[in-house]
């Protein structure tokens, strides 16, 4: 099952990559920007609950792709870049086994606990 998911979120890195290729950007600003949703951990700064909200704000999928197609609506690339940042980057994170937050401790996350294998 773990290969699973983690092809799952490999393809859906991929499916990120085409998103982008179809908008009018250079390909650095995917580069420079794929790390940009980390900003997130910023609210482990104050406490662990915080953290959590803020970084499982930044890498929720479902608010990626409602960006996206809030770009696509308003047919502004920006908001889609937005979107596919996003939802790239969350893929990404799964597939190194960076799950979403518990309040709990960074380490714990909807995948297992980080670390563990």
């Amino acid at each position: 099952m773990k290969t699973t998911l983690k092809l799952e979120e490999l393809l859906m890195f991929i499916l990120g990559i085409l998103a982008f290729n179809q908008l009018n950007f250079s390909w650095w600003w995917f580069l420079v920007l794929i790390l940009t949703p980390d900003i997130g951990m910023l609210g482990y700064l104050i406490n662990s609950k915080v953290g959590a909200f803020t970084y499982n704000v930044f890498h929720h999928k479902g608010l990626a792709i409602s960006i996206y197609f809030l770009g696509i609506y308003f047919q502004n690339q920006m908001i889609q870049l937005v979107g596919i940042i996003l939802f790239s980057h969350s893929s990404l994170d799964r597939l190194l086994g960076y799950g979403l937050k518990y309040s709990s401790s960074f380490q714990d996350t909807h995948l297992g606990k980080i670390g563990n294998k």
